[in-house]
């Protein structure tokens, strides 16, 4: 009897245990159910939505199956081949976009003199919208205007910088960097206060040139930092261009300065193509998904090797 007393208050001891313990594993489930509630109803279903619309017709054929009739209309449009084009130029000039930000904060990091004030100066462009940015920016790089100005106080004639088809976009894509890379510069900084410090002294012990100590130590101890600010750049790239593009140059000279994102914006908010646009959104959301895991990819075998 007491025996058997004493196993059934074990059990009885044992039942809230196992209720606790199956609480504890779907308190996970609902504390992001709200989140993924979100992003389904506000991510998924639209983003499915625009790829089906997109294989149908505009104007007369509005509502009617037209298979790959608009992805064909991009590739045969020279404007959505010139937005390719310079995504492609986009992607070569990533290194650039995630290099400076890097160095800048590997410099705060190391302490240089004055590091306090330009923590704080660096970040200051992040916050200003992209339409003042470009409106500042049309006044410097006017044919008349300050920069052209002190280039021919040298004895240098003025450049055109955005009326120029070969120049204008990467002054566009510069002018972005400079007003962006602060956020990158913070996310680095957060990287920075995750590696090891004994090995940066260690690097100092050694004899280590700076080079060495960013290509040995900080460069693989910040290998998913760097992987995460890369994508993360690219995709600002991308799709957070618009403001810059419409202030500075409206696409053009000549469309020479077109993306995806502002071609999707002409041809539904000027042209009323809204099936052509959603084509050319599914395209600019391929592209994104491809290079992405690419640059995801490279960078996991360089750290690899590394």
């Amino acid at each position: 009897m007491t025996a058997g007393r004493s196993g059934r208050r074990r059990g009885a001891r044992s039942r809230p245990l196992a209720g606790g313990s199956r609480a504890e594993r779907l308190a996970p489930y609902v504390l992001v159910a709200p989140a993924v509630l979100v992003i389904v109803v506000l991510r998924l279903y639209p983003l499915l939505l625009g790829v089906n619309f997109s294989f149908t017709g505009d104007g007369q054929r509005n509502g009617t199956a037209v298979g790959l009739d608009n992805y064909l209309e991009l590739l045969d449009d020279p404007l959505f081949r010139t937005a390719l084009g310079n995504v492609g130029l986009l992607v070569l000039l990533l290194p650039v976009a995630v290099a400076i930000p890097g160095l800048l904060a590997t410099f705060i990091h190391l302490r240089v003199p004055g590091h306090r004030f330009y923590r704080g100066v660096y970040f200051f462009p992040a916050v200003l919208s992209p339409v003042i940015v470009g409106a500042i920016f049309n006044l410097l790089l006017a044919v008349d205007g300050p920069l052209n100005a002190v280039l021919g106080s040298v004895g240098l004639g003025p450049v055109d910088w955005l009326g120029n088809p070969d120049v204008a976009m990467f002054v566009v894509v510069g002018v972005h960097i400079w007003a962006t890379f602060g956020m990158a510069l913070v996310v680095f900084l957060a990287g920075f206060a995750t590696l090891d410090a004994a090995l940066l002294d260690a690097a100092r012990v050694d004899g280590a040139s700076l080079f060495q100590v960013i290509r040995h130590v900080i460069v693989p101890g910040l290998s998913r930092t760097i992987a995460f600010v890369f994508v993360t750049t690219m995709i600002g790239m991308l799709t957070s261009m618009f403001g810059l593009l419409f202030v500075m140059t409206s696409g053009g000279p000549e469309g020479s300065t077109y993306l995806p994102e502002y071609y999707i914006w002409i041809q539904q908010g000027q042209l009323n193509r809204p099936a052509l646009a959603s084509a050319a959104s599914t395209a600019l959301f391929v592209i994104m998904l491809v290079v992405g895991l690419l640059q995801v990819k490279l960078l996991q075998r360089a750290g690899r090797e590394d």
